[in-house]
Formats: C-alpha cells, structure tokens, sequence
C-alpha cells in the first residue's frame, strides 16, 4: 500500500478519462511542487495538455524519487539499464503493462501519459514506466436501527447505505481502503487484501484469527459485485512517463449478516477504521466520493436531499 491510489487521486466525472468514455483533462497531474519534493513541474498551459498540440519549445522537468530509484520490489529499474526490456502494452511476466484505457504510444523508449502532458517526465513518487495499477474496493451495507429495519433518510425517503472508510494515516483524509496491486496478482485478491490489511488489521492477526477473517470475507467477495470505475487517475503523483489507473469494486452485504460479525480494526496504513453514513455531505478524497456517488445510484440509496442533483452517467 506504500503507493495506494486513496490519498492523491482526483477525478472529473463530468467528463472521465475511462473505459466508455476515452476523454479526460488532468489538472491534478499538473500541481506543483511535485508530492514529497520542492521539485517544480514545468507549466502547461490548458491549450498545450493534449500531445496532438505541437509544442517544439516542451522541455519539462525530469524526476525520479530517491525512493524508486533505491529499486525496492515495487518498482522498475531505470529505463536505459542493462537487461531490463519491458514489454509495454502487454503483460510482461508477472507486471501488467496493459492499460485499462487501450493502447499507449511509446516514445524513445518510455510510455507516454495517456492524459497529455504534466510538466514532469520521468516517475516521480510511481515504481512502473507506464501505468501503475491499484485497486478500490467499496464495502457496503445498509444503516438498520435497533430492530433490524433499514433507515429511510427523512428527506429524500430513500434508505442510507454504510460504507467502510479508513482516516489515512499519510495525509488524514477519509479515504475507501485501496491500494496498489502486487505483481501477479488478480484484482480481486488485491481488493480482498487490500481491505483484510486496512479494515481488519490482519497483518498483525495470528493465523487462526486470520483463517476465520478469510473464511467470514470469502462470502462477501465471491459474490456478486459492482465494478464501478476503470480507469486513468488524476493524480498529482503522474507524470509524462508513468500515471495511476484503478478499478473500483462496490461489494454489497443485502443482509449485514456478513459484515455485523466482522471487528473493524484499523492496520497498515489506515489510523481508523469505521462504517460511515453515505451522503453527498462526506468529505472524501474527490475521486472516492464519485466512487461512492455512483455506489449510491446503482444501489438506489440515498444520497442528496436536493432531488435535483443526481447525477447521471
């Protein structure tokens, strides 16, 4: 989770960079100084974002953290490195390259931000040349009362759906608990992990405590579930060569059954962890809350008091 998407992603839903509709301007990509640094990206002015603009006068900034290029696991060596050949645009042995979004060009070697220009080229904060892969998954149930019936909100009339949200410890907002998901791995043993070590704490659990967390969560992610979101992140995190994508999956308990037997205990990069009321009011991170938003629509559940303000995909 060292790179979750939660803390730094931005989304415009009026006009989403995703798999049904190929149209996007980042602005988030484009903040300086760069996360973690005082590096400064060079300006793009709005006009000059998409790369079919010509611009012969381009000349951003290059910067790779201290953190990547130390070459922990998570990420890829430097692009010119003896041996290292990565293969873009397809799945090069356990690191998928593919992006949620179709083909990327690929210039001089390095993939180009499917978005436009960012002012910055190398990685950055990211591990991978290309895109980086997290993973969101959005647990919900409804808010019952002391008998057992499901809460209406009193003004729209429509029942109030819970979700589980976790108060990152890195930046202090109200986040879904996401990260990023690990080579080889399936998106949804990412999703399942990724809410077992932030929800559940169970990297701190004994295996016993660990095996009756998996056999309890098995139920609830091997039903049916909702993918929400897929797709290229506005993230301040991106750059001309490397950018986020995520997939965002509602698992819904109709019954709580599941989830009421289940201890919530913040772990890993989570401080707390605790079932949140879902309405337009939530202060999430701005992609989370269109995540959520459109959980809400599917789900027919409550979300403004102001009838007028639903939005529509």
């Amino acid at each position: 989770s060292n790179l979750s998407a939660s803390c730094w992603s931005r989304l415009h839903p009026v006009n989403m960079f995703n798999s049904y509709n190929v149209k996007f301007h980042h602005s988030k990509a484009l903040t300086s100084p760069y996360p973690g640094s005082h590096i400064e990206r060079s300006q793009v002015p709005e006009d000059k974002v998409g790369w079919l603009t010509e611009w012969k006068d381009y000349n951003p900034v290059e910067y790779t953290a201290k953190s990547v290029l130390a070459g922990p696991s998570w990420a890829d060596p430097q692009i010119n490195d003896e041996g290292f050949s990565p293969k873009f645009n397809e799945r090069d042995g356990e690191v998928e390259r593919k992006s949620l979004n179709g083909l990327y060009v690929v210039e001089n070697g390095r993939p180009r931000n499917p978005a436009g220009r960012t002012g910055l080229t190398g990685r950055g904060l990211l591990g991978r040349w290309g895109p980086n892969h997290a993973a969101d998954p959005v647990v919900t149930r409804w808010k019952r009362d002391g008998s057992g019936n499901k809460v209406a909100h009193p003004v729209s009339g429509k029942n109030i759906l819970q979700f589980v949200a976790i108060k990152r410890r890195d930046c202090g907002e109200w986040a879904i608990p996401g990260g990023m998901v690990d080579p080889g791995e399936k998106i949804t043993a990412t999703l399942k992990r990724e809410f077992e070590e932030e929800a559940l704490n169970s990297l701190q659990k004994s295996p016993e405590e660990k095996a009756k967390l998996e056999k309890q969560l098995q139920k609830l992610f091997s039903q049916e579930h909702l993918v929400v979101y897929r797709g290229y992140v506005d993230d301040p995190r991106n750059t001309d060569n490397a950018w986020m994508e995520t997939e965002a999956v509602n698992y819904h308990d109709e019954t709580g059954e599941t989830m009421d037997n289940l201890p919530l205990e913040a772990g890993d990069d989570a401080g707390v962890v605790k079932w949140v009321d879902i309405s337009e009011k939530l202060e999430l991170y701005a992609s989370h809350s269109y995540f959520i938003q459109l959980v809400t629509e599917k789900r027919g559940a409550h979300w403004s008091e102001d009838p007028g303000s639903e939005c529509h995909e």
